[in-house]
């Protein structure tokens, strides 16, 4: 699924589409919405929007700012990522709020610009990407995951759900179906010759298991396991952001409940 060759059009829309929801979000909050935590170690809201705009500076070819402090020692910090990361949030932690909001909207226009006049054969090159080597295409499909997970983590900081349906969070499940293979087989340790379906309610994911987990169109028979659970809830657990002993109630099982249960336990898997 990785190397199938994606949709430019329907990928820079989704992320036109998340940045303007994202900026209607932001900028109907208060002063004291955006000092409220979220669910991401260390982060406030408005911490979220600065390491997006962080992360398109980057890709703009930006320099890193200079943080004026040791972010490699923090504790949620585990890699190079995120030291960058943190390296922005503090860069903007000094600025107002409506500082950080006009430079959001500033740099994700000038990044849509960018994208939709780039030709193909560039947006779909090969290129490294936090999944790897893959194309250029496969980095800006991961843009509109990482995006739409955070506008989550700012709707749960905030307490206004929302954002579930629509390109957006179809193209955030289609990437994390990318490493569910590995979530199944690797993580969660699902014996050989075990299947698995994940119902969503709007669409179903399924993973068979010889040799190795795989992600399949469908299985011949019924699961080992069917696993339903909101869309809202399988993204959050995948991304880390809920427990999953306090997930377990807003999950249904048929078919082997423990093989259920130790999946649902260990599908977090994003940086």
């Amino acid at each position: 699924m990785c190397r199938s060759v994606l949709d430019k059009e329907r990928i820079v829309e989704a992320l036109a589409a998340e940045w303007d929801a994202l900026d209607r979000l932001l900028t109907g909050l208060d002063d004291a919405q955006w000092e409220l935590r979220t669910p991401l170690p260390g982060w406030r809201v408005r911490d979220v929007a600065a390491h997006l705009i962080g992360t398109e500076l980057v890709l703009s070819g930006e320099p890193t700012p200079d943080a004026g402090g040791d972010v490699e020692s923090l504790p949620h910090v585990h890699n190079d990522i995120g030291a960058r990361n943190e390296r922005y949030v503090a860069h903007f932690r000094s600025q107002s709020h409506e500082t950080v909001l006009a430079k959001f909207r500033e740099v994700t226009a000038a990044r849509l610009a960018s994208l939709r006049a780039m030709p193909d054969e560039e947006f779909h090159a090969p290129a490294m990407t936090p999944a790897g080597q893959q194309t250029y295409a496969r980095f800006m499909r991961i843009r509109v995951f990482d995006c739409w997970m955070h506008e989550q983590d700012v709707r749960d900081a905030v307490g206004l759900p929302g954002g579930e349906r629509g390109a957006c969070a179809e193209l955030s499940v289609d990437e994390i179906t990318t490493a569910l293979g590995f979530v199944v087989g690797k993580r969660g340790g699902a014996p050989d010759g075990a299947s698995v379906t994940f119902d969503l309610g709007s669409r179903a994911l399924h993973v068979a298991v010889d040799g190795r987990a795989e992600v399949v169109e469908s299985l011949p028979g019924d699961a080992t396991v069917r696993i339903t659970l909101p869309l809202g809830v399988f993204t959050r657990l995948c991304g880390g952001r809920v427990d999953p002993e306090k997930a377990l109630p807003s999950v249904d099982f048929d078919g082997d409940e423990v093989l259920g249960e130790q999946l649902v336990r260990h599908l977090a898997f994003t940086i």
